[in-house]
């Protein structure tokens, strides 16, 4: 057996080997070690190899999903190798039982519904690499096979990092040299799994031939125009496919192909700062995909997720989409019942994929019939809207395309209750097969022969607790308990039942009469399957053959569930049409951030909205700098983001949150917002805000969109100030881009007076009693100060720290240029003030508690009602006489 496992191991280095043995799944040596690691499961030993123990570890055959899943997760590749005949004759000729690998499984090449998560797509991506003379040019290709879509693109080498982060590959194949390449390795390994090659598949020289070959056509011609770079990289999708499926060709769609610059570029950085679709933290739940996701469909969740990922930059595409979800936004009776029926439709695409590649069952059968009949039931609804809009009418006529001569066979055909496999059987109706009923029937009675058998043999034997049972190594055996065991091996008994395993707690018998049973109900059961098995190719061959309407019907449901989710968010949130245009426009009035509102709005709370407008003043070509001062805690990172994830809806053909919003085309948007490192690559975290800054500074145009906050806060005051003044200007003068720079360095406020696109904004805040109140209101202006005390008393520092800092904070500001830390030093001696504190530290004398409350007034913003209130607790804190 060790000869046969050595001998298919070696056809399948680098993939984890489930080498089938009766019941379980086995790993031997290396791969049973990794999986004991990776699946937390106990490392064992079977015999000797070369002297030493040979290490393994095993998986039951009914859990392998839920273990494949952990593994796929994790990176792995898996060879699946089953027994390809029956045991009992491989007994029969002494000889181990024959078996062969019947399936690769990697992360991007997976169809079943327990590998998949059903609200994202799985893409097998390949890359592939030409040198020139002006930079090397990237060819990409990226396959899901699980729904058919294929999808060919090129970029230039510095686009790739952001295409990749578009993407979001499951698995990546790449050529051996790309892989060790120095420039591009390190961000090729940060992916989820990379698949290095040989040579061989992606050899441009053939790449024509084995696509035309795929998809049955002479020339390419007959599919989309594509770069020999481009093609290079779809027939190494395609070969690698091919191998994984040991031969079997997934029906995917033709390429089509991605134009350069059609889509918002987005690099990785600002995806994970603006928690695009997942959090910082690595989760949904928060992310902007999370708050906005109201499909009721799979299918429509990963529309919704490729449309985030990839925002339009053509205006007209953009307003298509836009006509559509307003469509649905008057119309809220026929929005909810439209959404009722899709939350009814199968997920048809999966179902499609896994019937073609000989993995389908029963339920997806089933689900292709619901999904037809759920199309006529739409198709229905939408004939009520007096004028369909562009979208949606190419969406009804894809509907329209299913043969509905299907969906009745296939109604006709399969049972109510379905089981998940079809070697379980029992998934053809009755009547719908003469021959298959005449066999039910024999094996029926034959089964109900052994059930008498059993209370006969219970009479016989005296023993109540007797059973009859079936497994797939055994067959049908009685089974007693241990203490009833030796009644049955002893006379008169023993001529009757024949002993045939002892267990810990039983002891299984056959007799020759079982055996007889057994023989019939075999050969009916067998003959009902087999029966089974002939009328499922029927259906699944007729599946295939409408495979290309039934995909796009699949696709209709998920693009119409996607718009439907998007009236639905801006009818139950009160977001707004966009106007979307070619120009350099930005201006969003009551503008608000779609994840914190929410989150607010689940506390009772109301988010404070606010304007913002970019755009060029009259007689200027660029857009506007908004320059953001105020303290921390007043909602700075917040204004910032919200104002980019709102041009982002629009451009993804979404009402945005704002009372009104004009958004003239961004082609890149950036962000260099908050603080992290990256020790893995030796970067502090200044460093990789100076990566992120300088990225942006070297790409973005003028018709990019930038928000950066905090520039050069991660080193000493005076090198930070001076960088944020350098970056500034190189904003303004070089890239003539729109952007937000929020600050803590007030100095920055006077460029102002020499950048005529500059404009001063603040977060307004108010102190009352020494306190200090957060608006979260953005107008005009700039701060004066940045309540960094204020801010830390919030956060709890010991009193007696608070103290101490408004002491040295005195000082500091009261220091003329002249006098050194060091003698401040000596003026303020260490720790002084904390030495003296007491442990509660007293209250303020009266006179002193009217002096801070008189201090903490500001007469010129005070309403007159405010400043009668102040009024009045001054009074109150008079002393009584």
């Amino acid at each position: 057996m060790m000869e046969q496992y050595h001998e298919i191991k070696a056809a399948n280095l680098g993939l984890l080997l489930f080498y089938r043995m009766g019941d379980f799944y086995e790993l031997f040596f290396d791969d049973a070690e990794v999986a004991s690691r990776a699946l937390g499961i106990t490392l064992t030993k079977r015999g000797k190899h070369l002297g030493q123990d040979i290490p393994m570890c095993g998986v039951p055959v009914e859990r392998a999903d839920d273990y494949l899943h952990r593994l796929i997760a994790l990176g792995h590749r898996v060879a699946v190798c089953e027994q390809t005949e029956d045991p009992a004759a491989a007994r029969a000729r002494k000889s181990v039982v024959r078996r062969d690998v019947v399936r690769l499984i990697t992360p991007g090449t997976l169809t079943e519904d327990t590998l998949l998560d059903a609200r994202a797509n799985n893409y097998l991506l390949a890359i592939a690499r030409a040198k020139a003379a002006g930079g090397d040019r990237i060819g990409l290709a990226w396959i899901d096979i699980s729904t058919s879509e294929f999808i060919v693109t090129e970029c230039s080498g510095p686009e790739l990092a952001a295409t990749l982060a578009r993407i979001n590959p499951n698995e990546a194949i790449v050529t051996d040299a790309l892989y060790s390449d120095p420039e591009y390795g390190p961000l090729l390994r940060e992916l989820a799994a990379v698949t290095p090659l040989t040579r061989d598949v992606f050899d441009s020289a053939t790449a024509e031939r084995r696509l035309c070959d795929y998809f049955a056509v002479a020339t390419m011609d007959g599919l989309a125009a594509m770069s020999r770079l481009e093609a290079t990289a779809a027939a190494a999708c395609i070969t690698y496919v091919e191998r994984t499926q040991l031969g079997k060709k997934p029906p995917l769609s033709p390429p089509s192909r991605e134009l350069s610059g059609a889509t918002m570029a987005i690099d990785p950085a600002t995806r994970a700062n603006l928690e695009l679709t997942r959090t910082l933290a690595g989760e949904r739940r928060g992310s902007l995909l999370d708050a906005i996701d109201c499909t009721v469909t799979a299918a429509g969740s990963r529309l919704l997720a490729q449309r985030l990922a990839a925002p339009l930059t053509d205006a007209e595409a953009i307003a298509h989409r836009l006509d559509a979800v307003a469509a649905f936004v008057a119309e809220p009776m026929l929005r909810d019942s439209l959404r009722s029926t899709l939350r009814a439709a199968p997920d048809m695409s999966r179902a499609l994929a896994r019937l073609s590649v000989g993995r389908g069952g029963p339920r997806d059968l089933a689900a292709l019939r619901d999904g037809v009949l759920a199309a006529d039931d739409a198709l229905a609804q939408l004939g009520t809207l007096a004028e369909l809009p562009q979208e949606i009418r190419a969406a009804a006529a894809a509907l329209r395309r299913p043969s509905r001569d299907l969906a009745q066979e296939f109604s006709k055909a399969l049972a109510e209750e379905l089981p998940l496999q079809k070697r379980d059987g029992g998934f053809v109706r009755g009547n719908y097969l003469p021959a298959l009923d005449e066999a039910r029937e024999l094996r029926d009675a034959s089964r109900q022969v052994v059930a008498a058998m059993q209370a006969r043999y219970a009479d016989d034997t005296g023993i109540k607790t007797l059973k009859i049972r079936h497994n797939n190594v055994l067959g049908y055996f009685v089974e007693v308990t241990a203490q009833h065991g030796d009644r049955l091996m002893t006379a008169p008994l023993n001529a009757t039942f024949i002993h045939r395993q002892t267990l810990a707690g039983q002891v299984r018998f056959t007799t020759a009469e079982l055996g007889e049973i057994e023989a019939k109900i075999a050969n009916a059961g067998e003959r009902a399957l087999g029966l089974e098995l002939e009328v499922f190719e029927q259906l699944a061959a007729m599946v295939i053959a409408a495979g290309d309407d039934l995909r796009a019907a699949a696709q209709a449901f998920a693009l119409l569930d996607v718009t439907l989710a998007l009236a639905k968010l801006a009818a139950d949130d009160n977001y707004v049409r966009p106007e979307v245009d070619s120009s350099l426009a930005f201006a969003i009035e009551g503008g608000r951030h779609p994840v914190v509102e929410q989150a607010l709005k689940r506390d009772g709370q109301p988010f404070i909205a606010n304007a913002c407008d970019l755009s060029p003043a009259p007689g200027q070509q660029s857009g506007q700098i908004w320059l953001l001062t105020g303290p921390n805690m007043a909602g700075k990172s917040t204004f910032l983001r919200q104002n980019a994830l709102i041009a982002l809806l629009a451009q993804i053909g979404s009402f945005v949150p704002a009372s009104r919003a004009r958004i003239g085309i961004v082609d890149r948007l950036f962000s260099r917002v908050g603080a992290a490192d990256d020790l893995a690559r030796g970067r502090s975290t200044f460093m990789v805000e100076m990566v992120e800054t300088a990225v942006i500074l070297n790409q973005a145009s003028d018709r990019a969109l930038v928000i950066l906050d905090e520039i050069g806060r991660g080193t000493a005051t005076f090198d930070g100030l001076s960088i944020a003044w350098a970056a500034i200007e190189h904003l303004h003068e070089a890239n003539r881009c729109r952007a937000l720079f929020a600050t803590h360095y007030h100095e920055l406020t006077a460029l102002s007076s020499k950048l005529p696109r500059l404009f001063n904004a603040t977060v307004r805040v108010k102190e009352w009693h020494g306190e200090v109140v957060f608006l979260h209101e953005v107008m005009p202006g700039s701060a004066d100060r940045s309540y960094g005390i204020q801010v830390a008393k919030l956060a709890g520092l010991p009193p007696s720290v608070i103290s101490r800092a408004k002491a040295v904070l005195a000082k500091l500001e009261a220091n003329d240029r002249g006098q050194s830390v060091r003698a401040l030093a000596d003026d303020l001696p260490l720790f002084a003030l904390t030495a003296r504190a007491p442990a509660e530290p007293a209250l303020p004398s009266e006179a002193e508690q009217l002096i801070e409350a008189v201090r903490g007034l500001h007469p010129d913003e005070m309403s007159p009602r405010e400043a009668l209130e102040a009024l009045y607790a001054l009074q109150a804190k008079l002393p009584k006489r």
